[in-house]
């Protein structure tokens, strides 16, 4: 029976999406390993290196529905090595003795760090993927909503005026700045690794750049300069843009949470048919949805915890600190996909903006909310440091008193003649002061965006920064 929340029959649902799950799955796993294997052997024909007979035969037989995983699994407890009892079935797969030549000239860490790469590259299009869907979401949101005004909070009060617009504009020039980072990394973090069993290519007898760098372009990946066995920044950076993401829309979460509060009430995320707010309390719709995106959001930072352990690696390979990763970023991975794909399904479904309370919510203290644009008038005749002073006595009689600030103001003999009753109330009109707000929901709208088709294209660039093209050798890689 399950006993990982991942994949439990009962949580495995909200904890997991089925796209991320299968991609580091065990299945998904072994092929990568087999791809790689594969391509290894194809490049070694092509030079000589090894028979063509060979590389075809290993075409032949590298496909993982041929391999029993429990034997692996069981296999390679008892051999004490994760990658050995792979290597040996596809050997004995291999007729005609052709299996001798798998494998050559490569180690363990070369094979599960290219199948790595090669399942964070298949994550890589999907993350982008579903955080292009949110963000034209949200900018749906924004646009629609660029002039609904609303209260603006500061310290978790109220503060001045803002539109509802805006504030999703702010959400969506955060992720537009994750796309960005995800453009800049690609190159950099997309690469395999094929250097031998220090990372001197010894074993390719004076060919390994030519190898590396044509088996990995069949891959679709760069080549490195030199070995990174024990280098885990590549690994390090794949997993930190996932925890920025995921610390943006756990932000995002955390604020619709708090908005759609009893006594805010300005935000409430789409309640879905049959579903039950609370067992006991029949009135009840808690923002469920945003509840699980803020605990995966976490969940997700939580794993950067481990990785950053798995960085200390010692002399040119560490097993100890590089077993870390095996279970820490693919389940970072699995928490990152389902937070997007139930943030993606939260604003698919459609926000509740709730104009009338937001108006409300202006409403709620008789103008205070304007006191600095009160100030900024009186600073005219007063000067901005006594005008100051004027009005934030002003406000404390009118929280003292109970009155409006309006008639706060008006009552005040220091400020007698200053403004006209109409003038004051246009002073206190906040619809008339959000400042540059709808601009910046046009100028966030307006922003031109790295390419996504670009993550669906087969190859990288390679290292050198000329355009690689080579297909994979394995559809679907």
């Amino acid at each position: 029976m399950p006993s990982h929340i991942t994949e439990s029959r009962i949580h495995g649902g909200a904890y997991s999406s089925p796209e991320f799950a299968a991609i580091f799955s065990d299945t998904n796993q072994v092929q990568k390993w087999l791809d790689v294997e594969l391509a290894l052997a194809l490049t070694q024909a092509e030079m000589g290196v090894i028979p063509q007979q060979a590389a075809q035969e290993i075409a032949r037989v590298a496909e993982v529905g041929r391999f029993d995983l429990e034997a692996l699994g069981k296999e390679g407890m008892e051999t004490g090595h994760i990658l050995v009892p792979t290597i040996r079935a596809l050997a004995r797969l291999c007729s005609n003795g052709w299996g001798e030549y798998v494998h050559y000239g490569v180690t363990t860490q070369d094979i599960l760090d290219t199948g790595l790469i090669l399942q964070i590259k298949q994550a890589w299009s999907r993350v982008l993927s579903r955080l292009h869907a949110i963000r034209k979401h949200l900018l749906t949101l924004a646009q629609r909503h660029k002039h609904t005004p609303m209260v603006a909070r500061t310290h978790g009060q109220q503060a001045l005026p803002t539109t509802f617009g805006y504030k999703v504009a702010v959400w969506i020039d955060e992720i537009d700045r994750h796309l960005a980072r995800f453009d800049e990394a690609r190159e950099r973090v997309l690469v395999g690794n094929l250097t031998g069993a220090v990372g001197t290519m010894a074993a390719f007898s004076g060919q390994g750049f030519e190898i590396q760098q044509r088996t990995l372009a069949k891959l679709g990946l760069g080549a490195p300069l030199t070995s990174w066995h024990s280098a885990r920044d590549r690994v390090l950076e794949a997993a930190w843009l996932l925890v920025q993401v995921s610390l943006t829309l756990g932000r995002i979460a955390n604020e619709i949470y708090h908005l759609q509060r009893s006594e805010i009430d300005e935000v409430r995320e789409a309640a879905r048919p049959g579903q039950v707010g609370s067992s006991t309390m029949p009135h009840k719709q808690n923002p469920s949805t945003v509840d699980l995106i803020s605990a995966l959001s976490r969940l997700v930072r939580g794993q950067m915890v481990a990785l950053t352990d798995a960085a200390f690696q010692l002399h040119e390979r560490d097993g100890s600190a590089w077993r870390i990763e095996w279970a820490a970023l693919p389940e970072l991975f699995i928490y990152a996909g389902a937070l997007l794909t139930r943030m993606e399904g939260l604003l698919a479904a459609g926000l509740e903006v709730r104009e009338e309370r937001m108006r409300a919510n202006l409403e709620l203290f008789g103008g205070l909310i304007l006191s600095e644009r009160v100030m900024l008038a009186l600073a005219t005749q007063f000067g901005k440091q006594t005008a100051h002073e004027l009005v934030h006595e002003v406000s404390r009689e009118s929280r003292r008193s109970g009155i409006s600030f309006r008639d706060a103001l008006l009552n005040d003999q220091r400020l007698q003649g200053c403004f006209t009753v109409q003038a004051l109330e246009d002073l206190l009109n906040p619809a008339t002061y959000t400042g540059l707000a709808t601009q910046m929901v046009d100028r966030v709208a307006g922003i031109a965006l790295p390419d996504l088709a670009r993550d669906e294209r087969e190859g990288t660039k390679s290292r050198q920064g000329k355009p690689n093209q080579s297909q994979h050798v394995m559809e679907g890689m």
